[in-house]
């Protein structure tokens, strides 16, 4: 039986920045990992100051896709964009963007792409989105709809991230500090609120760190190497934190899982 992953993001660094290790380990054991990139992320700021210039911002959605498709080799995986248009921070929404549209014209694309994959495991945020952007939280609505719409009775099961959250920057700090050198995690944790969702499944993919910073830092218009999430040794995260975290949605394990097919293989 092929096993196929699905992941549902906003914009193109999304699948990067979260549980980017995981699509990476699954990729590197054989499954059919898919990348769902609903926007282009054209309305996107430029984040790494070595880019921010004229030039960039022009040509910003052409850069996107370049960077998408360098990040997507990187980790392994196929990546496919799903023509909806970034709708930005600002308020009131723009006409035509995704999350403006109505849910059944937003979630269409996804439902025939799920019908085309037929993916056993769906991966995406949950209804915060991860942060109150418009399109994280239109991509969680219309993979919940894409999700119910393409039920066939095989047995599938729906994950929401729990990756980076305040949990993982407090151990971060800790073991930084514990280690006697310098953490840079203070300012992040006086922003994050507490986390939300229960830990379900754990999937160990520390082998896959490396990878994850490159495939990050090929989003190079979105990356700005002096944030935080660069600071801290990789061995040390290795050692303290060798997982990424999800929340099983349909469904509740008897025990913390170990495998997002765990029950369908």
């Amino acid at each position: 039986m092929t096993l196929r992953l699905l992941a549902v993001h906003a914009h193109p660094d999304d699948e990067s920045s979260k549980g980017a290790a995981t699509l990476a380990k699954y990729a590197a054991e054989g499954v059919d990992v898919l990348v769902a990139t609903c926007t282009g992320g054209e309305r996107g700021d430029v984040l790494n100051p070595a880019f921010d210039t004229p030039a960039v911002h022009k040509d910003l959605p052409a850069i996107r896709r370049r960077e998408m498709a360098a990040a997507a080799e990187i980790l392994g995986v196929r990546q496919r964009f799903l023509g909806h248009v970034d709708s930005g921070l600002n308020q009131p929404l723009p006409d035509g963007s995704f999350a403006a549209l109505s849910i059944e014209d937003a979630s269409g694309p996804l439902t025939r792409l799920m019908r085309e994959f037929r993916p056993q495991v769906v991966i995406t945020y949950d209804e915060t989105g991860g942060y109150p952007h418009p399109d994280h939280i239109r991509t969680h609505e219309v993979t919940r709809k894409a999700f119910d719409a393409t039920e066939d009775g095989t047995p599938r099961k729906l994950y929401y991230l729990a990756t980076l959250s305040r949990a993982w920057f407090q151990a971060m700090h800790d073991a930084t500090e514990a280690a006697g050198l310098e953490s840079r995690m203070g300012p992040v944790l006086d922003e994050l609120p507490p986390d939300r969702l229960p830990v379900t499944t754990r999937i160990r993919c520390e082998q896959h760190f490396a990878t994850r910073d490159r495939a990050l830092k090929a989003h190079a218009t979105q990356t700005d190497p002096a944030h935080p999430f660069f600071s801290h040794d990789r061995d040390l995260e290795r050692a303290t934190w060798p997982w990424e975290d999800y929340h099983l949605v349909n469904g509740t394990p008897a025990e913390t899982e170990d495998d997002l097919f765990a029950g369908l293989r």
